[in-house]
C-alpha cells in the first residue's frame, strides 16, 4: 500500500498548496488521474482527498472554477466501488453538495447535482438523505427550469430516492407532477427518459397519483397519450417499457379502465413483446413481472394476454437459458446473465401465477406447458426466496382448479415439497403456501390423505396461534377443509392438536374471518349422528359454551347464523340432543331468535327446533311437550302467516 500510496500522495499535497492557481492545477490533474482509474480513486481516498476536497469546495473564498473542479472529482470519485461511496458518505458529502446548490453560478451547481446523481443512484446510500430538510425538494423543484442538464439528475434522483408512499407523498405535495410533466416533450431524450422513470415510480401503487396524472395534458396532449406513444415499437425499449409501466399502474390504479383501447391494444401487446427470447434478460423480467402485475385482477385481460404471441409458450423459455445466442455479444453478458437466471424464473411464475388466477381453460394449457409441474416443484425447493415465493403463488393459483388437483397435482405429488415449504418459512411464504395447501384439503383432492399422514393436523394447529392474521385464517380454513365428511379419527385429532383453549381463542378473535372459518370448523366436526354424538360427550360442556357466548355477543348476521346451524346439527344427534333439552338459556335464545327480524336467523333457530321434535326418535313427546309449553307453537302459528314463502313452509 505504501508503495502504491506513494505515488498518489503528490496529487493530495498540492491540495493545500497555499498559491491558489497551484490548487486548481491540482484538482485538475487529479481529475485526469482518476478517470476511469479506480485503483487511484481509491489510493487518493486512503491519503485524505476527501476532506480537503469537501473543505476547498465549501470555501467562499474558493474560486468558482475550484468549486466546480472539486465537484467533479469527488463525482468521479463515486463513480467507483461502493466503497467509495460510503466514504464520501462519512464525510458528510451530500450537505456539503446540498449546500452548493445555493450558489447563483449554473455550471457548479450543475456539477453538484451530477455529483448528488451518482451518490443517491448507490445501493449503499440511504434514500432518506435526499429528505431531511424540507427545504431541499422545494429548491430542487425550483432548479428544474434551469438546464437540460439539471433537470435531467434532479428527475433521476427523485426517481431513485422515490420509495414507497411516504416518498411519493413528499414529491407529490410539492408539485412533481406540475414540474416534471413538461420534460416528457423536452429535445433531450435523456430528459425525457428520466422525466418517464420519475412518473413511474411516483404512480407505482399510488391511486393519488395515478387519478392526477390522467387529467394532466402537455402542449395540449393528455399525458396517457403521450404515454402510449413512447410505447411504439420504433421508441427504445426502455423507453417502451416505463411507459407501460405508467400505464399498468394508472390502470391498477382505477385511473385508465382495464378495457380501455391504450391498455389492451398498446400497453399489454407491448409488455407482452417484452416476454420473447430475443430481448435481454433484465427486459424480460421487467416486462413479465409489469405483466402480471397488470392483468392480476382482471380476467379478461388474462384471457387477452394468453393469446397474445404464444405467451404461455414463450415463458417456458424462461426456464431454459438466460439469453439467446443472438443476445450474447460477450462473454461478460453471459456471465451476469447466468448469476441472474433466478430472476426470470421467478417472473416466469409470477406471471403464469396472474395468467392462471381465474380461468380453467388458461390453468390447463399452463399445466400442458412442457415438464410445467417439475419447474414448479423445483422452484419451491430454490434456494433464493424469491423464486420460492413465486413458486409457491403459482402452484396456489393452479390449485384453483377441480380438475388440476385430481390430476397433474396428484402424479406429481406436488404435496410432499409443499409439506416442505411450510417447516420453517417466511411469514410470505407460510401465507401463500396455506393458502394453497387448503386448496389441497378439499374433499375431492385425493392429496387429502397422504398430507394427513404427513402431520398437517399439528403444524396447521400451529398457524392458528400466529400473530399474523392471515396465518391464522389460513391454518383454521385448512383444518375446515379437512374435516369437511372426514372420519372420526381425523376429527378427534383435530380437536386433540388443537385443544379447548385454542379453540376459545379463536372464537372470541377480534377478526371475523377467523372467527367465521371456526364455527364452519366446528360445523364440520358436528355432522354425522354418530361423529356428533361423540364429540358431544367428550366436548360438549365446552362447545355449548362457545355456542351461547356468540349467541350472547355483539356480533354479525351471518356468524349467528353460522352458530344456530351448529346448534341444529348438535340437535340431530342421538344422545347430543339431551345437552340442548336440558339447557334451558339455549332453548330460551333458540326462541328468541325464531322471532327476530332477520329471516336468515328465524330459518336456523326453525331448524333447531325441527330436529329436536322428530316423531320417530326417542323420547320426541317429551321433547315436544317441553316447548310447546315454552310457547314455541305459538310463535309457529304466527309465522305460518309470514309473507316470506321459506319462513311460511318451514
Amino acid at each position: 500500500l505504501q508503495e502504491v500510496t506513494a505515488s498518489s500522495r503528490h496529487y493530495v499535497d498540492r491540495l493545500f498548496d497555499l498559491d491558489p492557481q497551484k490548487v486548481l492545477q491540482g484538482v485538475i490533474d487529479m481529475k485526469n488521474a482518476v478517470i476511469g482509474n479506480n485503483k487511484q480513486k481509491a489510493n487518493l481516498i486512503v491519503l485524505g482527498a476527501v476532506p480537503r476536497l469537501l473543505y476547498l469546495l465549501q470555501q467562499e473564498t474558493s474560486s468558482t472554477e475550484l468549486r466546480t473542479e472539486c465537484a467533479v472529482v469527488l463525482g468521479s470519485l463515486a463513480m467507483g466501488t461502493e466503497n467509495n461511496v460510503k466514504s464520501l458518505l462519512d464525510c458528510h458529502i451530500i450537505p456539503a453538495l446540498l449546500q452548493g446548490l445555493l450558489s447563483p453560478d449554473l455550471k457548479f451547481i450543475e456539477a453538484c447535482l451530477r455529483c448528488l446523481r451518482t451518490i443517491f443512484i448507490s445501493p449503499v446510500t440511504p434514500e432518506d438523505l435526499l429528505y431531511t430538510d424540507a427545504t431541499v425538494i422545494s429548491h430542487l423543484m425550483a432548479l428544474l427550469s434551469r438546464s437540460r442538464y439539471t433537470q435531467e439528475y434532479i428527475c433521476q434522483i427523485f426517481s431513485h430516492c422515490c420509495k414507497g408512499p411516504d416518498h411519493q407523498t413528499i414529491l407529490f405535495n410539492h408539485g412533481a407532477v406540475q414540474n416534471i410533466a413538461h420534460l416528457l416533450v423536452s429535445t433531450s431524450y435523456k430528459v425525457r427518459m428520466q422525466a418517464l422513470k420519475c412518473f413511474s415510480v411516483l404512480a407505482f401503487e399510488n391511486p393519488q397519483v395515478s387519478m392526477t396524472l390522467v387529467n394532466v395534458s402537455v402542449d395540449g396532449e393528455l399525458l396517457p397519450q403521450i404515454f402510449v406513444k413512447m410505447l411504439q415499437r420504433d421508441k427504445p425499449i426502455e423507453m417502451q417499457l416505463t411507459s407501460a409501466k405508467c400505464l399498468t399502474s394508472m390502470c391498477r390504479a382505477g385511473a385508465i379502465r382495464t378495457d380501455d383501447p391504450c391498455i389492451v391494444l398498446k400497453t399489454l401487446p407491448c409488455l407482452v413483446r417484452m416476454c420473447s427470447k430475443d430481448r435481454l434478460l433484465e427486459e424480460r423480467v421487467e416486462g413479465a413481472e409489469t405483466l402480471a402485475y397488470l392483468i392480476e385482477t382482471d380476467v379478461e385481460l388474462q384471457r387477452t394476454a394468453s393469446i397474445t404471441e404464444h405467451l404461455i409458450a414463450a415463458l417456458a423459455d424462461y426456464f431454459k437459458y438466460p439469453s439467446s445466442v443472438s443476445a450474447i455479444a460477450d462473454i461478460k453478458r453471459l456471465d451476469h446473465d447466468l448469476k441472474h437466471a433466478h430472476e426470470l424464473r421467478q417472473a416466469a411464475f409470477k406471471l403464469y401465477a396472474s395468467l392462471g388466477a381465474n380461468d380453467e381453460d388458461i390453468r390447463k394449457k399452463i399445466i400442458e406447458t412442457e415438464n410445467m409441474m417439475d419447474r414448479i416443484v423445483n422452484g419451491l425447493a430454490e434456494s433464493s426466496i424469491k423464486v420460492r415465493l413465486a413458486a409457491v403463488r403459482c402452484l396456489h393459483s393452479l390449485s384453483r382448479s377441480v380438475q388440476q388437483l385430481r390430476t397433474s397435482f396428484q402424479d406429481h405429488a406436488v404435496w410432499k415439497p409443499l409439506m416442505k415449504v411450510l417447516q420453517n418459512a417466511p411469514n410470505e411464504i407460510l401465507v401463500v403456501a396455506s393458502s394453497t395447501l387448503c386448496n389441497l384439503l378439499l374433499e375431492f383432492s385425493p392429496s387429502k390423505e397422504p398430507i394427513l399422514e404427513s402431520g398437517a393436523i399439528e403444524l396447521l394447529c400451529s398457524l392458528t396461534q400466529s400473530e399474523n392474521l392471515a396465518l391464522r385464517v389460513n391454518g383454521i380454513w385448512a383444518l375446515m377443509n379437512m374435516a369437511f365428511q372426514a372420519e372420526q379419527k381425523i376429527k378427534s385429532d383435530i380437536l386433540r392438536g388443537l385443544s379447548t383453549e385454542q379453540l376459545f381463542q379463536l372464537l372470541s378473535d377480534s377478526d371475523v374471518n377467523v372467527l367465521m372459518k371456526t364455527l364452519g370448523l366446528l360445523r364440520n366436526l358436528l355432522s354425522t349422528r354418530p361423529h356428533i354424538d361423540h364429540i358431544m360427550s367428550t366436548h360438549g360442556k365446552q362447545i355449548m359454551q362457545a355456542v351461547t357466548l356468540i349467541l350472547e355477543g355483539e356480533h354479525n348476521i351471518e356468524v349467528k347464523e353460522q352458530t344456530l346451524c351448529i346448534l341444529a346439527n348438535i340437535a340431530d344427534g342421538t344422545t347430543a340432543k339431551e345437552l340442548i333439552m336440558t339447557n334451558d338459556d339455549i332453548l330460551q335464545k333458540i326462541k328468541y331468535y325464531m322471532s327476530h327480524s332477520n329471516a336468515k336467523l328465524q330459518l336456523a333457530a326453525m331448524f333447531c327446533i325441527s330436529n329436536l321434535i322428530w316423531n320417530e326418535e326417542e323420547g320426541s313427546q317429551e321433547r315436544q311437550d317441553k316447548l310447546r309449553d315454552m310457547g314455541i307453537v305459538d310463535i309457529l302459528h304466527k309465522l305460518s302467516q309470514s309473507s316470506d314463502p321459506n319462513l311460511c313452509d318451514k
